[in-house]
This record gives C-alpha cells, structure tokens and sequence, in this order.
C-alpha cells in the first residue's frame, strides 16, 4: 500500500493537480482570510456602534425613571396630606377623605407631565386602601387585574427585601410592568407603567428586516414577543463588552445594556445578513471567489483528464502491456492534441518494429537451435559406436548370431533417427524407440548391470516432442551413473496431467549415487555446466529449446531420491 500510495504521488496527474493548487490554494486562503477579517472588524463595527445607540437610550430610559423618582420623594417629602392618610379612619374622618381628594387631583395632573408613567398610586396600610389615577387606553378589566395586582404586591409588602432605589418587575395576564413604591410611615406612593411605553423610541432604531430590540428580565427572560426566540433558535444571554453570534439558520448579533435602575436590560439582535450588507462590494464578492475557484478547480480537473492525462493514461496502459509481454497492445487513435497523436503513432510503430524484431530473433533462435540439435545429432559418440562395434565382435567370435542382428538392428534404427536432421518436433512414439534402441545397446555392453522399464500410456504416443528429449537425459545416467560395481536400474515413466491444457510430464529415476551437490545446486538454479570441451552441452541444448518452443508452459526439475538416484 505504501508503495502504491509513493507511486500515486509521483504520477503526471498528481503533480499537474499538487501544483494548480500550491499556486492557487494560498491566494484564495488569503482572499478567504482577509475576508473573513473584514467580516469581524464590521461586526465590531457594528456592536461598537449599537452598543452605544443602546447605551443612550438605556440612560435616556433610566434618566426618565430617575425623574419620576424624583417626583415620587419630593411629592412624598412636601405634601402634608400623606400624613393624614396614615392613621386609621374612625367614623367619619373628614379630613382622611379631602386628602385622598386633594392628592388624587394633585396626580392626575401631574402624570401628564411624565409620558412613560400609566399612574400613580397611593396605599394606606392602616386603612388597606388604594388609590390610583386613571389608566387611558386600558379596558375596565385590564385595570381591575392591574389593581388586583398593587393590592397583593402591597399587602405582602416586604420592607427588609424591598430596594427602594429600584424599580421592580410584575406580569399581569402574561404583560410586563414596572413599579417603585416609596413609604412614609404608613403610606405608599408609587408609580406603575407597561415596558411597552419605554420601548416606543426604541423602535425608530434601524436593527435590519428582522432585527428586534426588546427588555430582558435579570433571569434572561424576554418581556415580549417570545415566538421570536423560539422561531430563530435565539439564546437571550449576551455579552457587554463583546459580540456574541446566536440563532440558528439566521444569525443575530446580540448587544445589551443592564438598566441603572432596575433589574432589566435593554437587548438588541441585529441579523448577520443585515450586518454584511455594510461590507464593500468587493468584500463580499470574495465569497463568490471561493466558490468559483471551486467550479474552476473542478473544470480543470476535468479538462485536463480529458485532454492531457487520459492519452497519457492510455499511453502508459499500452506501455505496461508491453512491459508485461504483450505485443500486440496498441494505442488506439483518440482525437487529440497533435503531440499526443505524433507519441501514438510513434508508439505503435515502434511496438510494431518491435513485434518484428522479437519474431526475427526467435527465428534466428529457433534456427541456432535448429543448428545445435543437428550438430549434436551428428555429435556421435566415438566411444559409443566403438563400444557397439566392440560388442558385436564379441558375440559374433561367440556365434551368438541372434543378438548380433538385434543389436545390429538397434545400431542401425539409432543412426537412422540421429540422421533426421529437418525435424522439430517427432512423435512419443519414435522418442521411446529410438531411447529403447539406445538402452539395448547399452543393456547388451553392460549385461547384467543395466535394466530399465519404460510405462506410458498408448493414447500418449501420438504426441509431439522435440527430438531427443528422452534420449538425452538417458544418455547423462548411462555416463554417469552405469558402472560394473553394482547394477543399476533405470525407470521412465510418461503420463498426462490433469488440467485445462493438455500437459505430460516425463520422469526419469536411477537407481544411482545421484546427482554431485555442487552440480545438483547449479542444476537447480539453471546455471550453464557445459564447458569449452562441450560437456554437458546436451542438457543445456535441451534446456534451450524447451524455453524457445513452450516459453514458460516447460520446466525440467532436477533432484536427488531421498534413498539414492537421480531425478
């Protein structure tokens, strides 16, 4: 694998790509990262500003408030009439009622000077009564639920707990308000407002098409306008002295502002897309760089696969026949560049010459083969023939004339086969007589030191085999193995293998010492053993023309048996 993976990495089209990248990928990083870096900076921009818009309307809105509290103590402080509205009322108490009465007109003039206040009220405690102004534009219901709402928070008023510097946060029929309540003994004067009433200049602030500025509790709970959190995935938190991106498919930047004068923030989310709008034209079109540098990428890519590296890819795949043997691979003709198709056609021709050259040298071969077998068909042996010459005299000075017309006949059919000069391939058949003619001559010169058995199959004897195959290994046993110490027997055996290709195979075993180790090594790592006297000149003849004829199909083995013998 990690050779493969070297290989890929050397290849025309991983450079070609590696290298339209190196060149491209960090200027489009950079263009990426400096886009990127504006994005921020107009972000920061953006929350610097609106940071300070919301500051100014948090303070104007604190400012405001401040002023009603002012109004509440002074008003508190100076007019008698709240000390007559702290004792209990007992029968009819003249002057308890003309206070209310006096006080009531004092507020219903006064809060028409104070546009964020809805009403002013005052409680007795000793007398457990309220007195409110009018609420303009409320229904008769909603300031019932609203008086409800002072009763209850007045009646279970809690003077340790209670910051009187503090406006304080009540819902009335899932409606936000805030109040402020100060005391004098046993009074209460306080003032009531909707957040609705502090959010009305809030709302000429430019946020974009979706952008929403509203007021927040201490626990981070929108006064208004929930669905718009839960629509947008909005998390309420925020950050003041930085930038916090929220939502989900839609992102908002969140800017706040914590309220002097109460526990409530004013809380802006401004969305990203109307935050980018900001940024210069060719800002933003950075974007669209990246993206067609993508599409470029993969167009490139393309086009050179098309035009450059399938030829090449084509190029290679002949090259790699060829390499493994196959001549007859060809580029075929694709149109192209005119260079690709000059290296096509410059390809196939030299395959061709190539093919030709191979063919002419076989032939050449095959005839240097041709030449080597007839040289050693006429090679005879002068020790042979005078050794077959020498035991034909000796039985004939002993009259045995029966076996000097056999071993004659032998004599003759042997020469009349090493004569046969024209022949590349001859059939089983004539291989087995003519080694059976061989080994009766020498059967008759070793008498009683020499047997043999040939087993074949008869449908066998119709197959080709190139001349002198059987004959030669014979031969090698007989010179070297044969001796008058001890008899030796000498065993062929020819069969078919089974297979899908029809394939025999030859085995010849003696009975001998074996083969020499150090001839047997070179034997088995196909080394030449024949030397300028021409031994062993017929084994490698063999070895030869057996590669020549069947290429890889042939292959001889050479082994010793594991008691004795040669294989």
């Amino acid at each position: 694998m990690r050779f493969s993976f070297r290989n890929h990495m050397k290849s025309l089209r991983y450079k070609l790509i590696f290298g339209f990248l190196i060149t491209t990928l960090p200027l489009i990083i950079l263009l990426i990262w400096n886009n990127q870096y504006a994005i921020q900076v107009v972000r920061k921009q953006v929350f610097q500003t609106n940071l300070h818009t919301i500051n100014l309307y948090m303070g104007q809105i604190d400012r405001n408030l401040e002023e009603v509290d002012k109004y509440l103590y002074n008003t508190l402080a100076t007019e008698p009439d709240f000390l007559r509205l702290e004792p209990a009322i007992t029968g009819t108490n003249q002057p308890y009622y003309t206070a209310k009465v006096q006080l009531n007109n004092k507020l219903i003039v006064d809060v028409n000077n104070y546009k964020i206040i809805d009403s002013f009220f005052i409680y007795s405690e000793a007398n457990k009564d309220l007195l409110t102004t009018s609420f303009p534009g409320y229904s008769y219901t909603e300031r019932e639920l609203i008086r409800n709402e002072l009763k209850h928070i007045l009646n279970t008023f809690n003077k340790s707990d209670y910051q009187y510097d503090q406006w304080s946060i009540s819902t009335v029929n899932n409606s936000y308000y805030l109040y402020h309540i100060v005391k004098k003994g046993a009074v209460y004067f306080g003032a009531w407002t909707n957040v609705k009433k502090l959010m009305v200049p809030i709302d000429f602030i430019d946020l974009g098409q979706h952008g929403k500025a509203l007021f927040v509790t201490d626990h981070q709970q929108a006064m208004e306008d929930t669905n718009f959190f839960i629509r947008n995935e909005i998390n309420i938190d925020y950050d003041p002295n930085s930038y916090v991106l929220t939502g989900g498919k839609e992102k908002f930047l969140v800017v706040g502002q914590q309220s002097q004068k109460g526990k409530f923030s004013l809380v802006a989310w401004i969305p990203d897309t109307s935050i980018l709008e900001n940024l210069p034209y060719m800002q933003r079109i950075l974007t669209y760089i990246s993206i067609g540098w993508v599409v470029s990428l993969l167009i490139f890519i393309l086009f050179l696969r098309k035009v450059f590296l399938y030829p090449i890819n084509k190029l290679v795949t002949a090259m790699r026949a060829v390499q493994m043997g196959n001549l007859n691979s060809k580029v075929t003709y694709q149109p192209t560049s005119n260079e690709f198709v000059l290296m096509n056609r410059t390809f196939n021709q030299m395959v061709s010459q190539i093919q030709d050259l191979k063919i002419n040298v076989y032939e050449e071969q095959l005839q240097k083969q041709k030449e080597e077998l007839k040289h050693l068909q006429l090679q005879m042996n002068p020790h042979f023939f005078l050794n077959s010459l020498n035991v034909v005299y000796n039985l004939a000075q002993v009259k045995k004339y029966d076996l000097i017309m056999e071993i004659t006949l032998c004599l003759v059919q042997y020469l009349r086969f090493m004569f046969r000069t024209d022949l590349t391939f001859v059939s089983l058949k004539d291989e087995v007589n003519h080694t059976r003619n061989y080994l009766k001559i020498q059967k008759l010169r070793f008498p009683n030191h020499l047997t043999f058995d040939i087993s074949f199959s008869e449908s066998l004897l119709a197959c080709k085999v190139p001349p002198l195959v059987i004959q030669t290994f014979v031969e090698n046993t007989i010179k070297h193995a044969v001796t008058l110490d001890e008899p030796i027997h000498l065993q062929i055996s020819i069969e078919q293998l089974a297979g899908t290709d029809p394939c025999i195979q030859l085995h010849i075993h003696d009975s001998g010492k074996g083969f020499p180790l150090d001839v047997l090594s070179r034997l088995q790592k196909k080394q030449n053993l024949y030397s300028e006297h021409g031994e062993h000149i017929g084994i490698a003849n063999v070895q030869r023309r057996l590669h020549l004829l069947y290429q890889d199909k042939a292959n001889i083995s050479f082994s010793n048996g594991d008691n004795f013998g040669a294989k």
